[in-house]
């Protein structure tokens, strides 16, 4: 008797259940001085791969559409390329790495997120998973702010980094951004309204900890991604929470004085960079054009992957620096070599040429203009309008940041979660009348 019903019970459990999980990992701590390379959640979204093969074997169902395996399936083709650059030019371990590495963000993961997300529920389960992670160390990181037990910035162990320690200082940021953009899709949806007004507030809270993260990048994408969700909810809605938002950044900034100085020196140098940069804008400069005369060299199939920081110092000026000071939040002083260029759509032409850049870019391209049609079906039908939100919101913030930042740390397979409940929406046949 007790069998007879603990299976139906075991069956009725969501498939994305192990999706969660990965985004659930994210959230240990890494050890003092940790590289933030691939971590728990990595080795649990290699289990999530396989967890989703058995299931289709057993189902013998087919998996995927047409068009999801040739826009899931376009980064393999410049990754291959690279690989084989890479192996040729006597970097053939490096070239597996990297080939491993774009598969699974890229490809394997999110196409293992696409057939197990079943509906809306499923979605929605996956969205506030962000939310509550982005809660969790948004806290953490506005307790280091007070307590001035975070990472060093101007001197001052000040900056919120969460878990992720001094050597990943974008890591909590990229969960923040995530946690805020979802928060924002669920707030504008058409469900319960309780449901809005929580995420309403949980998106609210998610500010404090984003604006002392101190990362332009993220600050740029998320604001630029919360002004396309509320003009894509309605132009009357998002006048009405523009005018809420402001409202809530007068008064963090303004009457709490929410690190004010500081957070105004940062937001004003976003515009200041070509006049007086600092070194780490110097740096990334540099490392632009150095990834821009690899591609000079290699213009179809770069330098093969992985190939980026053996090419640098043939491509960069003298006014590169060794590296980034990085220190605090429980980690010694240190520097951090600089080994990729800080903007994914450079990295991907020094390492894989035109070839790599159309295959990925377009493939992403493609997603996000498939989300956008079926966002438009869901404002006629009214249903599933957060979930089109989210997705949308994701993918935006995605493409955005990758002009000043690229794949690496613990925070990259959250990348490969997000692309896979953007293919959902995009790509699933069956989600609109679930």
């Amino acid at each position: 008797m007790t069998h007879a019903l603990t299976l139906p019970r075991v069956r009725e459990l969501s498939p994305v259940l192990p999706v969660v999980a990965v985004v659930v990992l994210v959230a240990l701590p890494l050890g003092p001085g940790g590289e933030g390379g691939a971590g728990p959640a990595d080795a649990l979204s290699a289990l999530v791969v396989l967890f989703c093969a058995l299931r289709l074997v057993r189902e013998r169902r087919r998996p995927l559409s047409r068009t999801a395996v040739v826009l899931l399936g376009l980064p393999v083709v410049g990754v291959a390329v690279a690989a084989m650059s890479a192996a040729l030019a006597g970097q053939p371990g490096a070239g597996l790495t990297g080939l491993g590495r774009y598969l699974q963000i890229f490809v394997l993961v999110p196409a293992a997120v696409l057939l197990l997300v079943r509906g809306r529920a499923d979605f929605r389960l996956l969205a506030w998973s962000f939310v509550g992670l982005a809660g969790w160390q948004g806290a953490i990181g506005v307790h280091q702010y007070l307590t001035g037990t975070g990472a060093s910035y101007q001197g001052e162990e000040i900056r919120a980094v969460g878990t992720f320690g001094a050597q990943d200082v974008m890591g909590m940021a990229t969960v923040v951004s995530f946690g805020l953009v979802c928060a924002v899709g669920l707030a504008l949806g058409s469900t319960a309204v309780r449901h809005r007004v929580v995420a309403a507030c949980c998106a609210g809270a998610l500010l404090l900890p984003l604006a002392l993260s101190f990362s332009r990048g993220a600050w740029i994408a998320t604001a630029v991604t919360c002004t396309a969700q509320l003009l894509l909810a309605g132009l009357r809605r998002a006048l009405k929470v523009g005018a809420v938002v402001v409202a809530l950044g007068v008064v963090l900034v303004g009457g709490f004085g929410v690190g004010t100085a500081m957070l105004q020196e940062r937001i004003n140098s976003i515009t200041q960079v070509t006049d007086a940069p600092d070194q780490s804008v110097t740096d990334r400069y540099t490392m632009w054009a150095a990834a821009v005369g690899m591609w000079r060299k290699q213009p179809l199939t770069g330098v093969g992957l992985k190939g980026f920081p053996e090419h640098r110092d043939a491509h960069a000026s003298l006014a590169l620096s060794s590296g980034s000071d990085t220190e605090g939040a429980g980690a010694a002083f240190r520097k951090q070599p600089l080994l990729s260029p800080h903007n994914m759509y450079l990295l991907i032409l020094a390492e894989q040429g035109l070839i790599g850049l159309l295959a990925l870019a377009g493939g992403w391209l493609a997603l996000l203009v498939c989300a956008l049609r079926r966002l438009l079906r869901a404002h006629r039908t009214g249903t599933a309008l957060d979930c089109g939100l989210v997705a949308c919101g994701l993918m935006t913030w995605q493409l955005t940041d990758f002009a000043y930042a690229d794949i690496g740390g613990t925070s990259t397979v959250l990348t490969a979660v997000c692309f896979g409940m953007v293919a959902w929406w995009a790509l699933a046949a069956k989600n609109e009348a679930r």
